[in-house]
């Protein structure tokens, strides 16, 4: 059962994210929270799976609370539920440890998706938000993206074929255990090549490899890769 904590300052999008969730019944809400605060507070208190947060909650947004949420409590993961128009607090998300990225008006079973996969210790970014995260990356102008695209597939020049590929099973929202079985490897020996993609391309986390991958235009806009 993956145990699933929701905060967000609306009542009505707690409720309806709550009730999605509660369409998988291998899913379970354990906790609410209106704000950041009481959403850190909640996460130490019940230590839930993945924790859902609204990237933009009043005095506690959901950027800080995710960072103490990562430094506090690592176990749990961060899936961040944003709008459009917000691209500068994804860029920061990113850089505070966030693992999911979903738009509020997205597909209710996307964000069932990207639950499971943040809760398998996956990254996912939601088709649309890697798609604005690119765009926001290259500013203005076919020039600009092409110059954002050249960059990041020389950074991907650097690694490994093997390491590409799991680079581009990473960006599609598998997680190690996936990319193992997909690949015949064991585990870890992916987490082995995850680690040195991560040392390779210059970035923190798995959310902002994938963000690369996208810029590089390896991955394709699509849902996570399916189980196989």
């Amino acid at each position: 059962m993956i145990r699933v904590l929701v905060a967000d300052d609306e009542p009505m999008i707690r409720a309806g994210v709550r009730a999605v969730l509660a369409t998988d019944p291998g899913i379970e809400v354990v906790a609410e929270a209106p704000d950041g605060h009481e959403a850190v507070e909640q996460v130490r208190l019940h230590r839930p799976d993945v924790a859902v947060l609204d990237i933009r909650m009043p005095g506690t947004d959901g950027i800080e609370a995710a960072a103490e949420i990562r430094r506090t409590v690592p176990g749990t993961g961060v899936v961040m539920l944003t709008t459009f128009g917000e691209d500068d607090y994804i860029l920061r998300a990113l850089g505070g440890g966030a693992a999911g990225f979903l738009i509020k008006s997205g597909a209710p079973e996307e964000l069932i998706a990207g639950v499971r996969a943040v809760a398998d210790g996956a990254a996912y970014l939601s088709p649309k938000v890697a798609a604005r995260v690119v765009a926001h990356l290259s500013a203005t102008g076919a020039g600009a993206l092409a110059g954002r695209r050249t960059a990041a597939r020389e950074r991907i020049g650097a690694l490994t074929a093997r390491e590409r590929t799991v680079l581009v099973l990473l960006g599609s929202g598998l997680s190690n255990r996936r990319i193992a079985r997909q690949l015949h490897l064991v585990e870890g020996t992916v987490k082995a090549h995850v680690s040195s993609i991560l040392a390779r391309l210059g970035v923190e986390n798995r959310a902002a490899a994938a963000v690369v991958a996208h810029e590089a235009g390896i991955v394709p806009l699509t849902g996570p890769a399916e189980e196989r």
